[in-house]
């Protein structure tokens, strides 16, 4: 299946995003929501979701509601935005809250994780704010950074934040209260760098070393330095974005300009991650995304989708599948908390057992 797509970009990005309802791609300025049944070529005149004043640097779909989308622009505004079920018939131009408070830039956008209305945002200004969406409210503003935010990631529970920034530093901080509690060099090399916290309680990253060559490290939350892994990758020039599937264990690594997308297997014990195989197009990527297990075909044994954005604009749809039926009851998008019940728990107090047992997946079997 095959779903026409965007042109030009100029952020390092995966451009793309999916959900069980929509498939989202930027296209400067601009992007368009498709909705996922929906195959083939686009005609020209497809209503567009453009209401920023700059160019879209970033894009994320709440994991707690599937019509909700924020964006952050060159024109230093994130947004937020509401798309009706059906998709759009005309352009919108209106968000449901903008977040202004970047000073620059707005390049970062992030959803809690388990704390339904909470967003992190990043800008050029060096600072992440913490916004309450529900009411437009900033809970928490982040100065611990000296130089430009490259990404983000909470842990499992979402009690931790984790970032890398241009100094080549990795951080790991409590959210609500700003505290840092630990650093590390993420790779020596200068260009940008990606971070993901994965559910063994390993932070796992993209970079580069001093060569110019691409890596990636593994290393434990608790103990960020020595890393468990440091392993160089090849000499290419895209950097190299992680996709993690905390369900199947599994980690995908996809490289912009690359024709290939190499899949590997988390494990909780040394060496952690075992290369399982690559999958080659005849076209290079411009972005990749996974789509949620809730979007996947569980009783015909779908493991996984994956939605990869070529260099003609063309969405390709790759479905990993193994041969066992899976009860599609262990996948949901309830939150555990709301946004004023997170701002307000104790700082570094992590959630309930009740609360991680209402985003984490139990699989079987």
């Amino acid at each position: 299946m095959r779903i026409c797509a965007s042109k030009k970009f100029g952020w390092d990005a995966t451009i793309c995003a999916v959900n069980p309802k929509f498939v989202e791609s930027v296209g400067g300025g601009s992007f368009v929501v498709i909705p996922c049944a929906r195959v083939g070529p686009l005609p020209m005149d497809y209503p567009t979701v453009s209401g920023h004043g700059g160019w879209v640097l970033d894009i994320a779909w709440s994991p707690h509601n599937d019509n909700i989308i924020a964006t952050g622009s060159t024109d230093g505004v994130a947004r937020v935005w509401a798309i009706p079920d059906a998709g759009l018939s005309e352009p919108l131009e209106r968000a449901v809250v903008d977040l202004k408070f970047h000073k620059g830039r707005c390049c970062l956008v992030l959803w809690h994780p388990s704390a339904v209305n909470v967003l992190v945002t990043g800008g050029s200004d060096n600072q992440l704010a913490i916004w309450n969406v529900g009411t437009g409210q900033l809970l928490k503003l982040l100065d611990t950074h000296p130089a430009l935010v490259y990404s983000a990631c909470f842990n499992w529970n979402g009690s931790q934040l984790v970032t890398s920034c241009r100094d080549t530093m990795l951080r790991v901080l409590e959210p609500r209260t700003g505290q840092l509690l630990g650093s590390a060099v993420c790779h020596e090399g200068a260009r940008p760098t990606r971070v993901i916290v994965l559910r063994q309680g390993l932070i796992f990253t993209t970079g580069y070393s001093r060569s110019m060559q691409r890596q990636y490290s593994l290393r434990s939350l608790q103990q960020l330095e020595p890393p468990l892994a440091l392993v160089d990758v090849d000499s290419q020039i895209g950097l190299l974005f992680p996709i993690y599937d905390a369900d199947t264990s599994l980690l995908f690594l996809c490289g912009r300009g690359d024709n290939i997308l190499r899949y590997y297997e988390v494990t909780d014990k040394p060496p952690f991650l075992h290369y399982i195989n690559t999958i080659a197009s005849k076209e290079s990527q411009r972005g990749v995304c996974l789509m949620p297990k809730r979007g996947c075909n569980l009783p015909n044994g779908e493991l996984g989708k994956i939605f990869r954005l070529n260099s003609k604009g063309v969405c390709e749809i790759m479905s990993l599948t193994m041969p066992k039926e899976l009860p599609e009851q262990l996948f949901a998008a309830t939150p555990a908390i709301t946004a004023v019940e997170w701002d307000a728990r104790p700082r570094g107090t992590p959630p309930s057992r009740a609360a991680r047992s209402a985003v984490s997946v139990r699989t079987r079997g």
